[in-house]
């Protein structure tokens, strides 16, 4: 583990990389957000659930996961770097005050957490070449921000210009009994995909956007049951792709 990213699974050529933007909601000792200790643990913070399915994942060979190790009111590592959002001042309705800095703290957090976790992504796909990433958040079946939003499905697939992955993940999650998969919901890959635009569609590496709703992966069963389900269609995409 690092400060920015740590390494689940043994690295293995043409296998899956998991990449985890959101995994942790921890916040290092020297920096101080200002917001209430219930907002630590928020779905603001982090994604809950995500980081023990790619864990539990990792568990098969040939699946290496690479996870974010603090919140994204740090840094949200899905976003561009010149982004107003990459470090947030108000996300669903929670103020942020320790994000209002300076140009040179802004860069001084992007370059301790940004830069080293996406030089780490770019280096695992450059060196193992995996069949396909895998990259995987958690979102809210809420918002307090739009509290008539209904998000009522367990998993979704996102995707921006290269879409041959994320068909072939629609059609084998579609084969799941009862699983309500979203596509393209409950947010477009088209307006918000900056890691895999930047670390798989500009070089043609073959990638999934999968959400999973929170709800259902706050305990173990649901998490074993998650990754058993992403395993099986991750699986299949590596054969359909070769």
């Amino acid at each position: 583990m690092t400060e920015a990213f740590e390494i689940s699974g043994i690295p293995s050529a043409g296998g899956v990389l998991i990449v985890v933007d959101h995994a942790s909601s921890h916040v290092p000792d020297d920096i101080d957000l200002g917001i209430s200790p219930q907002y630590r643990e928020d779905h603001i913070a982090f994604d809950p659930g995500i980081a023990p399915i790619a864990r539990l994942m990792t568990e098969k060979s040939g699946y290496l996961a690479v996870l974010s190790t603090n919140s994204r009111l740090i840094v949200d590592l899905n976003r561009y770097p010149d982004e107003a959002a990459v470090i947030v001042e108000r996300s669903d309705g929670v103020e942020i005050p320790g994000n209002h800095l300076s140009a040179e703290d802004r860069q001084a957090r992007l370059d301790r957490f940004f830069t080293p976790y996406h030089d780490r992504v770019a280096a695992l796909i450059a060196d193992l070449k995996p069949a396909l990433v895998a990259s995987l958040h958690s979102f809210s079946p809420t918002l307090r921000s739009n509290p008539q939003l209904e998000r009522p499905w367990d998993m979704g697939i996102m995707y921006n210009e290269y879409q041959t992955a994320s068909r072939m993940a629609l059609q084998f999650l579609g084969e799941e009994a009862e699983l309500r998969v979203g596509d393209q919901q409950p947010y477009s890959g088209k307006d918000l995909n900056a890691t895999m635009n930047r670390q798989c569609e500009a070089i043609g590496q073959p990638y999934i956007g999968v959400e999973v709703r929170q709800d259902l992966i706050r305990t173990e069963a649901g998490q074993r049951h998650f990754a058993d389900i992403l395993l099986r269609s991750c699986d299949k995409i590596r054969t359909a792709l070769a």
